[in-house]
């Protein structure tokens, strides 16, 4: 697939266009939402239970996080949860890498970028599904995850956390369990929430109730497990 510079996506933005351009233009966008929509929605719901495993594409096999990652994944796979991920390197690719060690379901939602997002190796042939668009990608990690493990990331990352948070919040989807791995990563977003935005008021104390930190791979998928057996609720439901 071929990417436009910067400047030629705002020269082309800004180009003058008639109706008839733009209605054709809209009508076969809202097509291609639709399909991806369609096609991701007929593959995930026959997937069953998953927990999501966010984090950055940057991080290398020898990280520290790499391997924690595919711990946790090979633990989750092992109470009984497949395993999403973004589909790509780094973090994603440890997650699929745990699940499909242990012999789970390796789920990867991949986006089509002009860099760093290949799909990895480690997911399920009959898994793996490549959007065009962030938003319809999302809707798939929202709707189809039992909980969300998110470790050290970027802008990406935070994005896919926050979105999470905000459904949450906003009482959009249940209440599942989001555990932030490596504290030392996290702190000083956990500091500028838990102080400014609650001193601002933009949120408040309560919310700091939906998440959850972890430091290792037992304890991160520990606090999935003990929240479902709050109510008497197994990966099989």
């Amino acid at each position: 697939m071929d990417f436009l510079s910067d400047e030629d996506k705002i020269r082309r933005a800004l180009a003058p266009k008639d109706w008839n351009e733009i209605k054709t233009h809209d009508s076969w966008q809202i097509f291609n939402i639709m399909s991806e929509f369609v096609s991701g929605f007929e593959k995930m719901a026959a997937i069953g239970p998953c927990v999501t495993i966010f984090g950055s594409a940057r991080t290398k096999p020898n990280d520290k996080y790499y391997k924690l990652a595919s711990q946790i994944a090979y633990n989750l796979v092992k109470m009984g949860y497949g395993v999403i991920t973004g589909g790509g390197p780094g973090i994603m690719e440890a997650g699929n890498r745990g699940a499909k060690r242990a012999g789970g379901k390796s789920v990867g939602l991949n986006i089509t970028l002009p860099f760093e997002q290949e799909s990895n190796e480690y997911i399920d042939g009959d898994k793996l599904l490549t959007f065009k668009y962030f938003f319809v990608r999302k809707v798939m990690f929202m709707k189809y995850s039992q909980g969300y493990i998110v470790l050290p990331g970027g802008f990406g990352t935070c994005d896919e956390m926050f979105e999470a948070l905000t459904l949450i919040q906003t009482k959009k989807i249940a209440h599942f369990p989001i555990v932030l791995v490596g504290r030392e990563y996290w702190k000083e977003l956990h500091e500028w929430i838990s102080k400014t935005m609650v001193q601002f008021g933009n949120i408040s104390e309560k919310d700091l109730e939906l998440y959850q930190f972890a430091e290792t791979a037992e304890e991160a998928v520990g606090l999935i497990e003990r929240y479902y057996e709050k109510y008497s609720l197994k990966p099989n439901f």
